[in-house]
């Protein structure tokens, strides 16, 4: 995280805080979201901050647009007639050869020039392998603050309230940049919904200019080689997922976890606990150093429930704890919640869930 001096955010009129906007920043204007993309795909992410962007907009009484650069020859149009569905007014379109295919100083260049002109005065970009890169290069040239792996955005006076874990994810901070412009923010795949889309709603395109050549640019891309070897563990778009927590005891009862796994079809997940023991390997790893998740329903099998570790999962449609401490703070937020021991319960679970969904089987046929 990149920022400024900061004063302690305090609720709106209390006593220590000047709420008035200065003078100078009142010309900053929108909610901006940065659109990222490759190889002719829109990262989720995007989407799901345009939904954000839209509820905050929407409080500020101002548009939002989002910001799409790539090479003449990508379907940028496109892209921008799908950011409209998703709640963008109009999108900044900036088109050159050296931004096809993703480097941090032509990239910084461009968006840093975009704001300079246009001047939004919130800026929303995916905290992925892209877009904390770029983030960082823009809030430290522009010289202004950066909240990175915000959990929850709102407004407070004109103000972004940005929060996010702390203290090793032991505690949630809300961080405003009061004093600069534009305030910006890194939001995490899965952390917002997805909105719905709305075809009927349409915007237009500001076309911009980069004014960099290729011999303006020290990095050069030569080839992309896919990584072959990448698990294939897709955690974040799970739609049932089972978690082992260190209440698992040993490696060996996390064969527990995976036949209830198997009889749900849902993706087995880890607390850091399990991941930095050994059992499990860390793109199993759901919260704040993890993987954040949304799926229809999350079963957490001796998990204490951590801050790290909510702000992962807590947006799941239905949680349902299993732990033997009844006053473990996962019950705080869990849905539904089995006070008991795991390595007894997931076995009942496993069976009960296995009978039920053969007989739905047998029904149908």
């Amino acid at each position: 995280m990149s920022a400024p001096p900061k004063s302690a955010p305090k609720p709106a009129g209390r006593a220590g805080r000047n709420t008035e906007l200065p003078e100078h920043l009142k010309c900053y204007k929108g909610v901006w979201v940065f659109i990222e993309h490759d190889r002719g795909h829109v990262h989720q992410v995007s989407w799901e901050l345009l939904g954000e962007a839209r509820k905050l907009a929407d409080k500020l009484g101002v548009q939002v647009a989002g910001v799409l650069m790539g090479g003449p020859d990508e379907q940028l149009d496109a892209f921008a007639k799908e950011a409209y569905t998703f709640g963008a007014d109009l999108c900044y379109v900036m088109r050159d050869p050296v931004l096809k295919g993703y480097r941090n100083e032509p990239f910084t260049k461009g968006l840093t020039d975009l704001v300079n002109q246009y001047q939004p005065e919130i800026m929303l970009l995916g905290a992925t392998t892209m877009g904390r890169d770029l983030a960082g290069s823009v809030a430290t040239t522009l010289g202004t603050g950066l909240t990175a792996d915000c959990t929850e955005l709102n407004i407070d006076g004109r103000a972004l309230a940005a929060t996010r874990p702390t203290f090793g994810g032991s505690l949630l901070c809300t961080i405003m940049t009061l004093a600069y412009r534009p305030q910006m923010a890194t939001i995490r795949p899965r952390v917002m919904a997805l909105p719905r889309r709305d075809e009927t709603r349409t915007g237009h395109i500001v076309e911009a200019t980069l004014g960099m050549i290729e011999t303006d640019i020290v990095t050069k891309l030569l080839d992309f080689i896919p990584d072959t070897s990448r698990s294939t563990v897709n955690l974040a778009y799970a739609d049932i997922i089972v978690t082992a927590g260190k209440g698992m005891k040993n490696a060996d009862n996390l064969k527990l976890i995976w036949n209830l796994a198997r009889v749900l079809g849902a993706e087995v997940g880890a607390t850091r606990a399990v991941t930095q023991a050994g059992w499990l390997d860390a793109e199993r790893q759901v919260g704040q150093t993890g993987k954040t998740v949304r799926p229809k329903l999350y079963i957490a099998a001796g998990v204490s429930g951590a801050i790290q570790h909510r702000v992962g999962m807590e947006s799941s449609d239905v949680i349902v704890a299993i732990n033997t401490d009844p006053n473990a703070p996962i019950f705080d937020f869990a849905h539904y919640g089995i006070v008991g021991n795991a390595m007894q319960v997931l076995p009942v679970l496993t069976e009960t869930f296995r009978a039920h969904l053969d007989k739905r089987v047998r029904k149908v046929a």
